[in-house]
Parts: C-alpha cells; sequence; structure tokens
C-alpha cells in the first residue's frame, strides 16, 4: 500500500484522488463489504476499517460469541461506539455489520461524517454467498432460509435511504464492484475528488 499523506484538503488516496470523507459500506451480510472494502482502500492507498473486527479485538471474542453472553441489544450499543469512533479517525474505507445501518443513530453520525455506500445484492445472491458459513450468529435458527428473507425485506427499505448504491449481482468480480463503488462516489466531489 503507498504511504498515506495528510494535507488540509483531505487524505491523500492512490490513483489519482483525494478522498475527503470515511466511505462507509452497508448493506446485508454477504454483501461482500469487507472483500470489497479492503480492495478498494487498497485501490485508493487509504486504510481499511471493519467496525466487526474492531469490536472482536475490543471484546477478545468473536461477534457469535459476544451475542451469545450479552445479547444482540448489547452488542449493537458497542457497535455504535466503534462506528463513532472509526468515523473520528483517519479517513478511509469503514465496512459495518450487517445492522449497524438500521440503527438511526448509526445512520446520522455516518451522514455527517461520512457517506454510505450500499452495496445491493438480491436475496439469492446474499443466500448463495452465506448458506455455508456459521459465523452468521442471526442465521442460526431452524430455518436460516426464511430468517435471511425476513431480515432481506426488513432491512431493504433501511438501506434505500444510503447516500448511494452499487448494484452486487453476484457474478461481478471484486474488481468490477470496486470500479461500481468508485462510479457511485463520482457523483460526490465532496467525499471522493479526482487530482
Amino acid at each position: 500500500m503507498s504511504e498515506i499523506k495528510h494535507n488540509t484538503s483531505g487524505t491523500e488516496a492512490g490513483a489519482g484522488f483525494v478522498l475527503h470523507k470515511t466511505v462507509v459500506l452497508v448493506g446485508m451480510m454477504g454483501a461482500g463489504k469487507t472483500a470489497v472494502g479492503r480492495a478498494l482502500a487498497a485501490r485508493l492507498g487509504v486504510p481499511f476499517l471493519d467496525s466487526d473486527a474492531e469490536i472482536e479485538s475490543a471484546a477478545n471474542m468473536t461477534i457469535p460469541e459476544i451475542f451469545e453472553r450479552d445479547g444482540e441489544p448489547f452488542f449493537r450499543g458497542k457497535e455504535s461506539q466503534v462506528i463513532g469512533r472509526l468515523l473520528d479517525e483517519e479517513k478511509g474505507i469503514l465496512s459495518t455489520g450487517g445492522g449497524a445501518f438500521l440503527a438511526e443513530r448509526n445512520r446520522t453520525m455516518i451522514s455527517e461524517r461520512g457517506v454510505s455506500v450500499w452495496l445491493r445484492a438480491d436475496l439469492e445472491v446474499l443466500w448463495n454467498r452465506v448458506k455455508h458459513k456459521d459465523t452468521r450468529p442471526l442465521l442460526r435458527t431452524v430455518d436460516p432460509y426464511a430468517t435471511l428473507r425476513n431480515l432481506y425485506e426488513q432491512r431493504v427499505p433501511i438501506y434505500a435511504q444510503a447516500d448511494l448504491i452499487a448494484e452486487s449481482d453476484g457474478e461481478t468480480s471484486i474488481d468490477n464492484m470496486v470500479n461500481r463503488v468508485l462510479d457511485a462516489l463520482a457523483t460526490r466531489p465532496d467525499v471522493l475528488e479526482q487530482k
């Protein structure tokens, strides 16, 4: 990764860009927030931040362990604290957990201090990506597909409030998804400016 330099107008990014605000990737589990976020951060030469990884590191526990021990409301409170801290740190690309954008306080924080980009994928794409993984505490149910469908139906109208949208059709490579996010960000020179 290239060295990050600071100036008064934002973070000097790679590939001829200046990042003025943190880009926050939101969307359902399996949408590709972490994979796309890492690749986008590498392409721009800015830090990659992951709210779930930060929570796990601080708690010295996995997200499923936190859910099991302390419950979802406790986790959501910690998640808001971590997102706020990360938004105040160095500008970069922030990947959030699937439920993070549901809280109004998080949406407000993100819109005031960053920009949200919804990685929009349909239900079948998401199911194909998560059905063989046991790392999703909300899907540890008798019928994980029905659970995912219910979550999808509840969350899509909230994700639709994101500042920008990048389509994830399940066929697109990570590099092409990065291009789609950059295309969406091109409409926001207050966030990402070409030098």
